[in-house]
Formats: C-alpha cells, structure tokens, sequence
C-alpha cells in the first residue's frame, strides 16, 4: 500500500531539511510505523528543494511557488503521480485544497484529514468546508467527541468518519531527575514546569495566581514556566513584581526548544490551565519522562490521561488542585 502524507503550509524559516525533521519528530512517528509494512512519503513545503529519507519514509520537499492556488494545483499533483492508496492532509483548514485534491487523483484512492486543534469554520471557510465532506474518507480527532461540534454543525454529515487516533506522540523517555536539575541549575520542592504560550486559551493567569496562594504553604515549590509567545507577558509580570518573591517562587524561562527533554526529566508535576486542545503534545511528552499531569478537564486531556485515571484533572478556570509532597 501506497500513502502519501501532505503539508500545505509553508514553513520558510526551515532551510535545512533534517532540521525540520527533527523539529517535527513527534509527528513522524506515524509515518515511519505505517513505513515498516508500506510505502510512505510526505511531501512538506520550507526553503529548501530535493528528497531525503529518514526512517523509511521518504522526505520530499517541492518548489510549488508561493500562490496558493497554484501551489496547491501541483502538491496535488506531485501526489497524484506517487499513485497513492490513501492520502493524509495536515489540517482541516485546506476545503480548497482537498476539493483540488479530489478532483485531480482516481476515485478509489482514499483521503485522509489530521485534525490539528483546528475548530469548525465561519462563514465561507464553513461553507467550503462542508462542500469539501463529501471528498473525504475519515477524520482523525485526538478524542473522537472532539469532532462532535463539526457534526453539530453539518461539516461533517457522517459521524463513521471520526477516527481517535493521537494527534502526535513522544520521542523522549524516563531520565534521572537530579542530573537534568543540576544541568539546568534549578530545583524545587516539588517542582512544577508549564510549557505553552501565554495567551487566554491557555490562561496562564489562572495558574500563577493559585501557584502563588499554595507556596505560601510550600515555600520550597518552584514553578517553571516555558513558552514562546509573550501576549499575556506583561501582565504577568505585573502580577509576579506585586507578590513579594514572586519571581523567585515563579521563574520565567521563554523559549528551551532544544532543551526539553532536560525540562521534563527536572519536573516533578506538568501543569495546564488550557481551556482548549487539539491534543497536548507537550503533556504527552511530560507523560513519557515520569511527569504527573495536572490538566484541565478537556476533551483531549480525558482521553490521554484515562479520563483522569492518571494525574489530575480539574475544571478550566478554576484554580488548580496543586498536591503537596508527600
């Protein structure tokens, strides 16, 4: 069998084409299983042209040009001629994209969407995108209820097109906790690490200010935040300078992309204050070196955490249940 993995979406700041693949480890995992028994290749779209292979799957990285429509017309194309058995799309914000798709391969080759914590459109995109169900096979949901919203509102018609299947997996493992604190020269009795962006989804305002409450009986708890966008940052600070040791008990670090296996492997507890998730790649990653989730109460964080049979799970916007050491 013949499958064809498709991007989109252009990611012009990658160069190198193993750096993006490493950068997209916990996406590939997929491919490379599907890869010990098939024939697997993706086709990614950054700023370099040519094919590599890496895990048995092959790599390839076309110039398309940058109009979208165009673009799209010879991605699909490129995959037309790989005479696939099943194609996966990236996204469910391509309705164009699959119709062109539909339209340019042979009826009996199956398409494929991988939802990415994308939600039901508005107007013209939900328009498209209900004109594009009929032109698709499945849908992969990380939590099948997920997709229950799209069947609300008739972009999805069938509901036998919803398939759970996790939308990335981990590539890091169980590690010594000591030597990962001493290589980043933190500690914390227990310590809490937060990995997202600071914006209102993720709402980490929720968070600090219960972590601010609890150290004041767990004065040796430390929280670690990472993340790579800074919408609520001032904010924050305002609220850590207004708190006396606020900054010593609630350490903003920023961006570790490199460094995260470290991260995890230093953390006693991973913790989210999400209101929304397409899955939770970094509690997944949390979960495989030791870390206990405390999530909120979310579609995604049920179905990863056997609807809170492992860690904890609280509702979103509420103050965190934060446990004590035992």
């Amino acid at each position: 069998m013949q499958f064809v993995c498709i991007t989109y979406t252009r990611k012009a700041q990658f160069s190198d084409p193993k750096a993006w693949l490493h950068r997209i480890r916990g996406y590939t995992g997929l491919l490379e299983a599907l890869a010990q028994k098939d024939k697997v290749v993706s086709i990614d779209r950054i700023n370099y042209t040519g094919d590599i292979t890496a895990g048995n799957v092959r790599h390839i990285f076309p110039d398309t040009g940058t109009n979208r429509l165009s673009s799209a017309w010879r991605l699909n194309r490129l995959a037309r001629r790989l005479d696939p058995d099943i194609v996966l799309i990236q996204g469910m914000i391509f309705p164009i994209q699959t119709i062109l798709l539909r339209l340019q391969l042979p009826r009996h080759t199956k398409i494929i969407i991988q939802n990415h914590a994308e939600r039901p459109g508005a107007g013209r995109r939900k328009f498209l995108q209900r004109l594009a169900d009929p032109a698709i096979d499945a849908y992969l949901f990380t939590a099948k209820e997920m997709g229950d919203d799209w069947l609300l509102q008739r972009i999805i018609r069938k509901p036998q097109k919803i398939r759970q299947v996790m939308e990335a997996s981990s590539v890091f493992s169980i590690g010594d906790t000591r030597d990962a604190r001493t290589r980043l020269g933190i500690d914390g009795a227990p310590l809490f690490l937060w990995v997202g962006r600071l914006d209102q989804n993720k709402d980490p305002l929720t968070v600090i200010n219960a972590f601010l409450i609890f150290s004041q009986q767990q004065p040796q708890a430390r929280l670690y935040m990472l993340f790579h966008t800074r919408d609520l940052l001032p904010e924050i600070e305002n609220l850590l300078n207004s708190n006396p040791g606020g900054k010593e008990k609630i350490v903003l670090i920023g961006e570790k992309h490199e460094e995260m296996e470290d991260w995890f492997h230093a953390a006693d507890y991973i913790i989210s204050g999400s209101h929304y998730e397409g899955s939770g790649v970094a509690v997944c990653e949390a979960m495989s070196c030791g870390c206990i989730p405390i999530l909120t109460d979310i579609l995604s964080f049920r179905m990863m955490t056997g609807n809170g049979a492992c860690g904890i799970l609280y509702p979103p916007a509420t103050p965190p249940p934060l446990p004590t050491p035992s």
